[in-house]
């Protein structure tokens, strides 16, 4: 392993976990020199990879990322298989639908499908959630050992009231997303939002990501006719891949 290479890549995890550091958090967080971070930060920031406050001594990623995120995402057989099918989704069920891989114990949204009511909304391709907290994470936890090992094994935060913490109560559930080809959440990462996901399973039988639906709470819970179309997307979905639906 080349040691400047990977403390730059821990300099950037860092600043993806925390947002805004500063030159002092990050030699501490390393165990580094000041003067020897400085020195990577630097370099880091003259290829666009980190930018420095307009106003301030603290770092933040930089454009770049946004640009080779952007190539990483178009080069995902299951984004490209997708768009389509959570396009109908969406259409069908009136409201958004996201597509989410696992990354770092987290999950990527790697496409986003907005509500086609033509009102204003965020993008969200690219936005990380917690896995514990939303519904593509449980899908993708309960098809996941190590997934799930590395997620359970440290505190679980909470986000609102409605938030599971307590690993027993959520490796139960992960048994029903897996009766079931379903996982939901409410309100457990944002007060007023609602999801219900599906997995997508790959050519080897592997579930290589999740399809949901973003529902306000209001409109929630779901009809069975709603619930049958992201199952349907998530199945349609696998066929492109190549895989099953397991019965």
């Amino acid at each position: 392993m080349i040691q400047s290479i990977d403390r730059a890549a821990r300099i950037l995890e860092l600043l993806g976990g925390a947002r805004r550091l500063g030159i002092t958090d990050l030699a501490t967080a390393l165990e580094l020199p000041p003067s020897t971070v400085h020195g990577l930060v630097k370099s880091l920031q003259a290829h666009r990879l980190v930018a420095q406050e307009p106003s301030g001594n603290r770092y933040v990623l930089g454009p770049a990322l946004l640009r080779l995120s952007s190539v990483y995402l178009d080069t995902l057989d299951v984004r490209s298989r997708s768009v389509r099918w959570m396009h109908e989704l969406s259409k069908k069920t009136g409201f958004a639908s996201r597509l989410g891989v696992e990354l770092y114990g987290d999950v990527i949204v790697i496409h986003h499908d907005r509500r086609p009511d033509g009102s204003e909304q965020m993008p969200e391709t690219g936005v990380t959630i917690p896995s514990h907290a939303s519904a593509l994470g449980k899908v993708l936890l309960a098809y996941s050992a190590e997934h799930e090992k590395a997620v359970l094994a440290q505190d679980l935060q909470a986000f609102s009231s409605d938030t599971i913490t307590d690993p027993t109560v959520l490796r139960n559930q992960f048994t029903e997303v897996r009766r079931t080809k379903l996982g939901v959440e409410a309100e457990e990462a944002l007060i007023g939002e609602c999801s219900l996901a599906a997995p997508v399973f790959s050519e080897s039988g592997d579930v290589v990501a999740a399809v949901a639906i973003v529902v306000p709470s209001a409109e929630w819970p779901v009809s069975a006719e709603t619930t049958s179309s992201v199952l349907e997307a998530a199945r349609n979905i696998s066929r492109e891949l190549g895989g099953g639906w397991p019965t």
